[in-house]
């Protein structure tokens, strides 16, 4: 087992950055108009924290043990708190997706600005302390996490909540009580 690396004891950049993405994304999604179902609204939110704590948990603890996240090496309290910035990149991401009608051919181009996106919050991150990475953990090895997370979120995404599965669901009567 490793040793506790401590990179900070101050509530500074590193939590910021939590609160400030989460509360702008948060108030966002709501200062918009509504235009998912709770239902598609809670999945959005929830895939992002599920995603975020399945490959944190993955790559960011032995065996692997590539990167830390926050101000100790061991997890706070407040890294879980930080989870739910990963709830409004994940309906943003759908939002875009839908509103903008991303069809063919132009879902790798969304996918790809997304992930660069992405890489532009964890390169924000990592210069305020969010992130620190180890044994020869770079910011580039990133890239390819977030074009697998995005593509299964809208995979996911657009297999729960397609239109014709909808409609045919919206089809069926429902069963009359005897």
């Amino acid at each position: 087992m490793t040793d506790n690396i401590v990179y900070d004891t101050h509530f500074n950049g590193n939590e910021w950055l939590v609160i400030g993405l989460t509360v702008i994304g948060l108030a966002a999604i709501r200062l918009f108009p509504r235009s998912f179902s709770p239902m598609q609204t809670t999945f959005n939110m929830l895939i992002g924290i599920t995603f975020g704590l399945i490959f944190d948990h993955t790559i960011g603890i032995p065996p692997f043990d590539l990167y830390d996240f926050g101000d100790q090496a061991k997890y706070q309290f407040f890294d879980i708190i930080s989870y739910a910035m990963y709830m409004p990149f994940g309906y943003w991401f759908i939002f875009g997706y839908e509103r903008f009608r991303i069809r063919g051919f132009s879902i790798i181009l969304y996918i790809l600005v997304w992930a660069l996106l992405g890489i532009s919050l964890e390169t924000v991150g990592v210069k305020v302390g969010q992130f620190h990475y180890k044994d020869g953990y770079r910011l580039a090895f990133s890239f390819p996490i977030y074009l697998l997370l995005l593509s299964a979120h809208l995979g996911l995404y657009r297999l729960a909540f397609s239109r014709a599965r909808l409609q045919k669901k919206s089809a069926v009567a429902p069963l009359e009580p005897r």
